[in-house]
């Protein structure tokens, strides 16, 4: 009897887990995870992509509000604005593996910077639509300030990452070639 109460109680503190993870989606397709793995020792095409598949979130997200059929625009909006935080977030992860593995990102960083900039144009004239309801808004606004406030503070990381990458490739402290030695070459 004492056995049965137990597996109940694991069951019911495990069940609202697995529930929980399973309306978590990943942000990335199956195609776009097979070009990361792929790229997984090459900061200078890795990064990139990482760039390219949060735009892409965006200019959906642009296609989805500017469409006057949509369905449940706020929804999509908001799922969209969490898939770009989402990928954004793993783009800073990159970035800090391959700033502990003393990689060169001189390159990426740049293509990153000129990125943040068009992001944060781009979440700001969001966040000032005026044809947006209030009641509309509210339902993405956190998830929309959180990307604001994440690549606010990132630009500024991302500026001095770069000014410390030329430092260290002044001294040859940077590894421009990360696949060399490890069986991996890029493509």
């Amino acid at each position: 009897m004492r056995a049965a109460h137990f597996a109940c109680g694991v069951l019911l503190l495990v069940v609202p887990v697995l529930s929980f993870a399973q309306r978590h989606r990943d942000p990335l397709t199956q195609p776009e995870i097979d070009q990361i793995r792929d790229t997984s020792w090459e900061p200078k095409l890795r990064l990139p992509l990482y760039v390219q598949f949060a735009r892409a979130r965006l200019v959906k997200l642009e296609e989805v509000r500017s469409d006057p059929k949509a369905k449940d625009r706020a929804r999509q909006t908001h799922d969209l604005l969490d898939d770009f935080q989402l990928l954004y977030d793993e783009l800073n992860d990159n970035i800090d593996t391959y700033v502990e593995r003393k990689n060169d990102i001189r390159k990426p960083l740049k293509t990153i910077l000129e990125a943040d900039t068009e992001f944060q144009a781009k979440l700001r004239a969001l966040k000032d639509a005026a044809e947006v309801s209030r009641a509309e808004t509210e339902q993405y606004a956190f998830v929309l300030d959180n990307a604001i406030e994440t690549v606010d503070s990132s630009t500024d990381d991302h500026r001095k990452l770069l000014a410390d990458q030329e430092e260290l490739a002044k001294r040859k402290k940077l590894i421009k070639d990360p696949s060399k030695g490890t069986g991996v070459s890029p493509e």
